[in-house]
């Protein structure tokens, strides 16, 4: 693996694109990825998704320091084409959020920066927790925020590569997280997030458990690679 770990790395890196963009709803085979992408809708999202997997190791040092600034960037990348310029990089200011999943109704928008800066602390505070619970955390935070009107489910699942990578679980992100939670499926994926924003020990417990699942998946030679 050490001898390959370049391939491996780049190949997780499209598969996690395409995955992540296929829980998003734009759906196309690795073929199509590597075949180039049109300038469709769906070939547009992909190639956000592309974008912001690609950016995941120049950020994983800045992460560390400044998540936030590193959530801004994602987003440029993310919404460009989809996004007023002067959006780009910045919390949404109401409550209109595009949400392929369906995950409910999202966190107002006048609570997403003060939830951006409370997860920012998690983050950057020495700890002693699990990374996989780090990162559960922070993949369930954005996801319950939405904090950008367009894009924030595709940074949602890079900040689980982020978290890995700068806390010593995979620093050479060979891993495929988002191959997992496709494989999970949609609905389960759901349905999980919808036990983390209840608030509920068991719901956030259950959510927990379905991103190491998915993690594990994704590390392993079970994962799809389509």
């Amino acid at each position: 693996m050490r001898a390959r770990a370049a391939e491996i790395a780049a190949d997780s890196a499209l598969t996690g694109a395409r995955d992540s963009a296929a829980l998003e709803g734009a759906d196309v085979s690795l073929d199509v990825v590597r075949a180039g992408l049109d300038d469709s809708p769906l070939g547009r999202a992909v190639a956000s998704s592309l974008a912001v997997t690609a950016a995941v190791p120049g950020q994983v040092d800045a992460w560390q320091r400044a998540p936030l600034q590193v959530l801004a960037h994602l987003h440029a990348l993310a919404a460009r084409g989809f996004e007023e310029p002067d959006a780009l990089g910045r919390p949404r200011q109401d409550d209109e959020v595009v949400d392929p999943l369906h995950t409910g109704t999202p966190l107002p928008w006048s609570e997403v920066a003060d939830r951006l800066v409370g997860l920012a602390d998690v983050l950057t505070q020495p700890t002693d927790a699990p990374a996989m619970l780090v990162a559960a955390i922070a993949h369930g935070e954005l996801m319950t925020l939405q904090p950008f009107r367009w894009g924030s489910g595709l940074i949602a699942r890079a900040s689980v590569r982020l978290v890995l990578a700068s806390r010593g679980v995979d620093p050479d992100l060979l891993g495929c997280p988002e191959a997992g939670m496709l494989s999970l499926g949609r609905g389960s994926y759901v349905a999980a997030l919808r036990g983390y924003r209840s608030g509920e020990p068991a719901g956030v417990a259950e959510w927990i458990r379905w991103n190491a699942s998915a993690v594990g998946f994704g590390a392993s030679s079970d994962a799809p690679h389509r």
